[in-house]
């Protein structure tokens, strides 16, 4: 298990990739990518976005329910979220096999669990649109970060989320996600819809910082993969900077 870095909390997406690593589960290899990377961010060590970690303050926490593919991505914006908030879990997703701990998490009286899923594949019922207090309860937000066919079927098989309540997002802005191909515009990536989340949850600088880390990340990672030398002075970096430690 990986530690936390003074100062952080631990980010339970790269404790998972150790763990994978551990079992003998290898790491994907970009294509066309020789160049060494930062074993904490992904991105090749010439554009490294460590020192660009915000910190902030959040009553929410997030759990990602994750494939192993996901997990080991470099283009996965999982890990971000997993960077900003402290309180964050992470799981790999198995038909077969339930995490007692994920079982523990959502049972855990300090939590009121949502899992964010789209309302129209739902029974109305469960469905809801905002975040309420409740009883003084904490707000997780259960997120599927895979792509949307393995999304489906994670919700399809996961008796456990079957009593939950379905957070139904309706973003009024489109995805800014250029990392991979999207056949959707609307499609958010999982950082883009956990900002939505927090947004909901009136952690507003949470929400804030998460975008302006997520904004930061795509221009880091881009900039390394077409080869162009990066720029701090960019607008989301002045607009991260606030949320410096």
């Amino acid at each position: 298990m990986t530690q936390a870095t003074p100062g952080f909390a631990l980010n339970a997406v790269a404790r998972l990739r150790d763990e994978r690593e551990e079992a003998g589960i290898k790491p994907i290899e970009a294509r066309g990518w020789r160049a060494t990377r930062c074993r904490a961010c992904r991105v090749i060590e010439s554009h490294c976005l460590c020192a660009w970690r915000p910190k902030v303050q959040t009553r929410a926490g997030v759990c990602l329910i994750m494939t192993n593919k996901e997990v080991f991505k470099p283009s996965n914006t999982g890990w971000l979220i997993a960077d900003v908030l402290a309180d964050n879990f992470a799981f790999i997703w198995s038909r077969t096999e339930v995490d007692q701990a994920l079982i523990d998490l959502l049972a855990d009286p300090q939590w009121q669990p949502y899992l964010v899923f789209p309302g129209e594949y739902v029974e109305q019922a469960r469905v809801v649109n905002t975040v309420e207090p409740s009883d003084g309860k904490r707000p997780l937000f259960i997120l599927l970060d895979a792509t949307w066919t393995e999304a489906r079927k994670i919700f399809r098989k996961s008796a456990y989320f079957d009593t939950l309540p379905i957070l139904s997002l309706m973003p009024e802005k489109l995805s800014r996600y250029r990392l991979r191909r999207s056949t959707r515009s609307e499609h958010l990536c999982t950082a883009e819809v956990a900002a939505l989340c927090l947004e909901l949850a009136q952690d507003n600088d949470a929400a804030n910082a998460l975008d302006a880390y997520f904004d930061v990340f795509s221009q880091h990672y881009l900039d390394a993969k077409r080869q162009l030398p990066l720029d701090c002075s960019s607008e989301a970096h002045e607009a991260l900077k606030r949320y410096m430690i």
